[in-house]
């Protein structure tokens, strides 16, 4: 068979056996292991679990268990709940604050954590009843906390961009800074959008009250004294001061990304130890539990993903795909395009660990012949992966926000989440228009970066 038949089949063999049901790992596995079967030296099936390992064997990934630990430990503490609870007393004032609270709140959870699911159950279990409760619409509520879930796999420590890292051969530290400025573009867009929704919201409930109509909580204006401000930060403070010192430890040299993984994992067992006594077996059993259901799945879906991408390239399926779209000749910004829009595509079945590297050995070679940034092309890529997780059929976010708010119709949590899928996407033609968002602190703090 020829290299575009084989081409073929894997590709047909492999939506066949995702739209199975299979779960993702063992769908990606086994579409590798048949093709090496039938187009492979029989050897190579000898080899299955060392080639694994070998495409495993990288210090980079081990910072993905210990990430996962260091966000378990905070995930499963009350640190969501009080980091929310404080940024709704310091701008309760502010119109529309309680909207800005919960982004900011999730920005910076998503920053601690790295998980996107981990952000949206924590702070939504808290943030969407307290919304609702202040008369936000479901709506917006739900749509709130599901785009700031979001921001789990662009804001470092983002198990996303460590995946990218490896597969494009690229510096974690410049991945990991390069994802901050487009995370702050996100997070004030966000934080407007709800401002703006809020205060349509609050119109309405005006002309509804001026009619004769029950007042809405929205009307009401909270009250807060300096010393309620202040009383509700230091269950806070300790663990921003442990992501700051983490970012310092990683991005001053002190530490490697593995390294800086470790003592952030450690340094929040401590924290939740200290600050909410969390340090019985009973306390701790949930958050190792978690983590290693989680740290087991994501490295299963990644060493299968490695496989199916060795596979891929033996038979050179991916070198034919790479040439193939090179000899399109498409301009620089066409072939982005095209690129992005099969992202999206992917997103609504697949998750951003598997479309990386399922990808990559196919887009990357052809980007880099146009002169692309790899590293800005894998934070946008990254801010484009974003969608899939709060757009249907897939959308994690969207059932994460379902679970932990089951009385509001899965109809309108979906509606909720669109005008921000709208704004993901301005943030990817502003990253387009103006790349220095990507840009700029890598360059601060790493100089230019080298031609690869």
């Amino acid at each position: 068979m020829s290299t575009l038949q084989i081409g073929l089949l894997f590709g047909f063999a492999t939506c066949a056996v995702l739209f199975s049901g299979i779960p993702i790992a063992f769908a990606l596995g086994s579409v590798a292991t048949v093709f090496m079967y039938f187009f492979m030296p029989h050897a190579a099936l000898d080899t299955v679990a060392q080639n694994v390992f070998e495409e495993m064997a990288s210090i980079t990934l081990l910072t993905i268990p210990l990430f996962v630990l260091k966000g378990a430990a905070i995930g499963k503490s009350k640190a969501g709940r009080d980091l929310y609870s404080a940024m709704h007393i310091w701008l309760g004032k502010v119109p529309g604050g309680l909207g800005i609270a919960v982004t900011l709140a999730c920005g910076l959870f998503a920053a601690m954590a790295g998980s996107s699911a981990a952000t949206c159950s924590a702070i939504g279990s808290s943030a969407i009843p307290e919304m609702r409760d202040r008369g936000y619409s479901s709506r917006l509520a739900a749509g709130l906390v599901a785009a700031g879930g979001t921001l789990g796999i662009l804001l470092p420590p983002s198990v996303t961009l460590i995946l990218y890292a490896v597969a494009a051969e690229q510096s974690l530290g410049r991945l990991f800074l390069a994802g901050i400025g487009p995370g702050v573009l996100l997070l004030v867009l966000f934080a407007l959008y709800g401002v703006l929704r809020y205060q349509w919201e609050f119109k309405q409930a005006q002309v509804t009250h001026s009619k004769g109509g029950l007042a809405s909580k929205i009307l009401q204006v909270d009250q807060y004294t300096l010393k309620e401000k202040f009383a509700a930060l230091p269950r806070v403070l300790p663990f921003l001061v442990l992501l700051l010192g983490v970012m310092f430890a990683l991005y001053g040299g002190f530490a490697t990304p593995s390294e800086t993984a470790g003592i952030g994992a450690v340094l929040a067992l401590l924290l939740i130890a200290v600050v909410y006594g969390a340090w019985r077996l009973s306390d701790l059993k949930p958050i190792f539990l978690s983590t290693l259901s989680e740290a087991t799945m994501l490295m299963m879906i990644i060493g299968m993903s490695l496989l199916y991408s060795y596979v891929m390239s033996y038979l050179h399926i991916s070198q034919s795909a790479a040439e193939w779209i090179v000899d399109l000749h498409l301009s620089k910004w066409t072939l982005f395009l095209a690129i992005a829009l099969m992202v999206v595509i992917l997103g609504f079945f697949l998750p951003p660990v598997s479309i990386i590297l399922m990808t990559a050995p196919i887009i990357l070679p052809p980007l880099r012949a146009e002169g692309f940034d790899l590293v800005w092309f894998g934070v946008v890529m990254s801010v484009i992966m974003e969608m899939g997780l709060i757009h249907p059929p897939v959308g994690l976010n969207i059932f994460v926000i379902n679970k932990i708010a089951p009385d509001i119709d899965l109809v309108d949590v979906v509606w909720g989440t669109l005008p921000f899928v709208f704004l993901i996407m301005l943030a990817v033609l502003l990253l387009c228009v103006f790349p220095q968002i990507v840009d700029a602190l890598p360059l601060y703090f790493f100089g230019p970066q080298k031609l690869s």
